[in-house]
């Protein structure tokens, strides 16, 4: 008897483009969607279809298009969580912002805001449970971008002194390569190596994450950087950073679809609490020095931080960081407030997976 040949699977649905999101949005194939990718789709303003979305919508990605402005009734979508701005024409937001109580992360990098007051309102500030933001690239940010760069004390390092080897991790704004580094008379060095994907992404400029990791210098508790590419044979912009040890260890994956705007830890993870309490001590420091350097982070979250098994921890990933308006005080000591808020939440999925959460009381009380 001759054996049935077993039934092939169907191929999967290949991922649909912010395009095809948009055409599916205009012919109202998307009532009750909870997220929307309309990402480079060229919008000069927003699709009236999207406010009709405003009892469901919990993140929108608008990012890289060309909005000058955002519609007042964008306020009726109550339950966003994730905003997503960054490379558009903006300089300024829509008045009552204090609508949007549940939104948590925003990006309004490489906008055309003029001044902090305009990017930065203080009922955006005040916002209960906002706690990753991204502002770099603006009018207002710019002087201090091209002082850390005019400072810039780290090499340059040609594409033509690298030898690439396999990927080590991708986020928003470039991929993460594993290579080495032939100095002049020095033997190989293990490096990484940053290419950034393109001239703007969900978080910003590849320029100011250059900038940002300029003016950070360094710290024990930061991944830190050797020095910036140039002469690559496209044209893209790159860092190169130190390669870190294979015992350490992403935290934590980033948000999924069913998580939003929440890590992903892994299935059945405990930590030990001298681990989760240096954890959270290394990442306390590495905070406060930031914010010394008059830096925020933007997008202190677990999957940005690598962590061996003693608890030694190390603050990676600056595309959303941002530099203080540190001639605004008040806006300033606001903005440092929102980085502290994610680190409470950070302290508090520490917590959650400790073996002995108590030990974390004095970090949780912070």
């Amino acid at each position: 008897m001759t054996a049935a040949h077993p039934t092939a699977s169907p191929a999967p649905s290949p991922a649909p483009t912010p395009h095809d999101t948009l055409a599916r949005l205009r012919a109202g194939r998307l009532a009750g969607a909870t997220r929307l990718d309309l990402r480079g789709c060229g919008l000069q303003a927003l699709p009236p279809e999207v406010l009709a979305l405003a009892d469901t919508l919990e993140v929108l990605d608008l990012s890289g298009n060309a909005l000058h402005t955002l519609p007042d009734s964008l306020l009726r979508c109550t339950r966003l969580q994730k905003l997503m701005l960054a490379g558009n024409r903006l300089n300024r937001l829509p008045t009552g912002l204090a609508a949007l109580q549940r939104l948590q992360l925003l990006r309004l990098s490489a906008n055309q805001f003029e001044t902090a007051a305009a990017a930065l309102p203080d009922e955006l500030l005040a916002l209960p449970r906002l706690a990753w933001l991204a502002h770099a690239g603006n009018p207002f940010s710019q002087a201090h971008e091209r002082a850390a760069e005019a400072g810039n004390a780290l090499p340059d390092i040609p594409w033509q002194a690298l030898q690439l080897a396999g990927l080590l991790g991708e986020g928003a704004s470039g991929q993460i390569h594993a290579a080495h580094w032939q100095r002049n008379g020095v033997a190989l060095q293990p490096v990484a190596v940053k290419l950034f994907k393109g001239d703007v992404n969900s978080d910003g400029l590849p320029r100011s994450e250059m900038a940002a990791c300029i003016a950070a210098g360094s710290h024990q508790h930061l991944v830190g950087v050797e020095g910036r590419l140039i002469g690559h044979p496209e044209g893209r912009q790159g860092l190169v950073l130190p390669r870190i040890a294979p015992h350490y260890q992403a935290l934590a994956g980033p948000p999924s679809m069913a998580s939003c705007s929440r890590d992903v830890y892994p299935t059945g993870l405990r930590l030990p609490a001298a681990q989760a309490v240096a954890i959270a001590r290394g990442t306390t420091a590495a905070l406060a020095h930031l914010h010394r350097q008059g830096l925020m982070h933007g997008d202190l979250y677990a999957h940005n931080l690598l962590v061996d098994g003693q608890g030694d921890s190390l603050l990676s990933d600056f595309g959303a960081a941002s530099f203080l308006p540190v001639d605004d005080p008040q806006r300033s000591a606001a903005l440092q407030a929102l980085d502290r808020r994610a680190l409470a939440v950070l302290v508090d999925e520490l917590a959650q997976y400790c073996d002995d959460p108590a030990a974390l009381g004095t970090w949780r009380a912070r």
